[in-house]
């Protein structure tokens, strides 16, 4: 059957893969595809920060690519990771993941090979797009292609398989870079896909949802991505004070207001707005915002600091920061478990004030840093305080909305902390005063350091009080997280859509 104005044959969701019996093994096959597919991203997600200051020396680059490094790929992946699920669900879910994972690897090809810091930033962005794709695809497969018995198991497989590699990225990209080089932390994700691929192709049945029709809002997701280029250039930029960096400054929130206007007139939008006539569901994303800003700003800052004040090689970085991934890795679902129980005001409220004591404790890590006593301590109690938010914050996401919409709302969620990440690392480095060069000297990083890790605390502070006079306990019946375990630092885990329609 073709779809209105997709023109390709639909196939309804088998959903009868097993996890035993004579489908078992489609059912390993299904999840060494989707594992692989999402570890390329959640790698990029852990182990660029801790390349950046040898990328910046090998490419004589300022601070300013070195943040465009990290935010080209956010743009357009925060920008465009909606209009992937929905892609994913007229057209195919394997058929748009296996375009991502191909586009993905190619780009990478092409960070990897970059001669210099244009190319570098131009192929990052390309990568976001490809994320877009893949991103969305790995959880929609598994919820399309498993028997309901056996689809929970098999999520927890994927999240707990997924969460060993977020562990693994930073030790990994700090070995690459000391090692082979940094242009293999992206050359990393070739192989990967040249595995992932014909596995998919082969032994991934496909499936996407026979109930989507109209036109895909290409204009508003283009608006989107335009919007958040432009206000990430003039942060990024602002020292400059061109005539450029002006009419980005003018033009990003003009972008963002005809976004807004698409969006409400549009039948069948990227970004329904009516879904923020949810209280609960406006408030989680105000909180998501502080919280996730606060972290993409700690993580970007702390691999540099580490490196360039402490004299850590990017091996030791990369090590230094696993203790983050390794508590969410154990603990996650234990929290989420215990908000079902308590509700979600208190780990909402709880978990960032954690944090932002994390980010206090960081202003002891200076020149010659002790790991043990000065590095560590501040790293657990970061761990702890994600492990006591991220489940909880994902949980109250999807009970803020109707079931049908469930979905939706993790994309939106997913998307709003990607892009209050990728602002936070253009206009931080602003805000604490760090020029241009300041990663090449290790006192004048250290005082810009100093100044940024209070702020971080600060907007942390901030999401902590938006949490506890705003969330409230969800009501009975709400739909649940399907995945309980999340490593990666960049963003709350996405659910499946479940074929959940956009209405206005």
């Amino acid at each position: 059957m073709a779809g209105r104005g997709g023109g390709t044959e639909e196939h309804p969701a088998p959903a009868s893969v097993r996890l035993s019996g004579p489908s078992a093994s489609t059912g390993r096959w299904i999840l060494l595809t989707t594992v692989l597919g999402s570890s390329m991203a959640l790698l990029d997600s852990t182990v660029v920060n801790v390349a950046l200051p040898r990328i910046g020396r090998d490419l004589g680059t300022g601070l300013a690519a070195l943040q465009w490094t990290v935010n080209a790929y956010m743009v357009t992946l925060a920008g465009l990771i909606l209009l992937g699920g929905a892609l994913g669900d007229r057209y195919g879910r394997r058929r748009i993941f296996v375009l991502g994972v191909v586009w993905f690897a190619a780009a990478s090809l092409l960070c990897g090979l970059a001669p210099n810091a244009v190319v570098l930033i131009a192929a990052r962005a390309l990568q976001g797009i490809g994320g877009a794709l893949l991103t969305p695809g790995s959880l929609a497969l598994i919820q399309a292609s498993f028997h309901p018995d056996d689809r929970g198991r098999a999520v927890g497989l994927w999240s707990g398989f997924g969460g060993v590699g977020a562990a693994v990225g930073p030790f990994l990209g700090g070995w690459l870079v000391d090692g082979p080089g940094w242009r293999w932390v992206f050359l990393l994700n070739v192989p990967l896909a040249l595995v992932c691929v014909p596995v998919a192709l082969r032994h991934v049945p496909e499936s996407s949802d026979t109930r989507v029709h109209g036109r895909f809002d290409v204009l508003g997701a283009s608006l989107g991505a335009l919007a958040l280029a432009l206000l990430t250039y003039a942060l990024i930029e602002a020292r400059q004070g061109s005539v450029a960096v002006v009419v980005a400054a003018v033009a990003g929130p003009l972008a963002a207001v005809a976004f807004v206007l698409v969006e409400r007139r549009r039948p069948d939008p990227m970004l329904p707005l009516g879904i923020f006539a949810s209280r609960q569901f406006t408030a989680v994303n105000l909180v998501t915002l502080c919280v996730y800003a606060a972290f993409a700003g700690f993580f970007f800052l702390t691999a540099l600091q580490l490196q360039v004040v402490s004299g850590y090689s990017p091996l030791q970085a990369g090590t230094a920061l696993l203790p983050t991934t390794i508590l969410m890795l154990l603990f996650s679902a234990r929290s989420g478990a215990l908000a079902d129980r308590i509700g979600p005001r208190v780990p909402l409220t709880v978990g960032p004030l954690l944090c932002a004591a994390a980010m206090l404790l960081m202003l002891r890590v200076g020149t010659d840093a002790d790991y043990a006593t000065d590095v560590l301590p501040a790293l657990l109690v970061m761990g702890a305080g994600m492990v006591t938010l991220v489940a909880p914050l994902t949980a109250t996401v999807l009970a803020s909305v109707d079931n049908a919409r469930a979905g939706l709302a993790s994309g939106i969620n997913n998307a709003a902390a990607r892009a209050a990440g990728l602002v936070a690392v253009a206009a931080l480095p602003l805000l604490a005063g760090m020029g241009p060069e300041a990663y090449r000297s290790a006192s004048a990083f250290d005082a810009a350091f100093r100044r940024a890790m209070p702020i971080c605390a600060g907007v942390l502070v901030v999401g902590a009080l938006l949490a506890y006079t705003t969330v409230r306990r969800p009501v009975p019946g709400c739909r649940h997280p399907e995945c309980h375990t999340h490593c990666s630092v960049a963003a709350p885990p996405l659910e499946p859509r479940r074929g959940d329609r956009p209405a206005s």
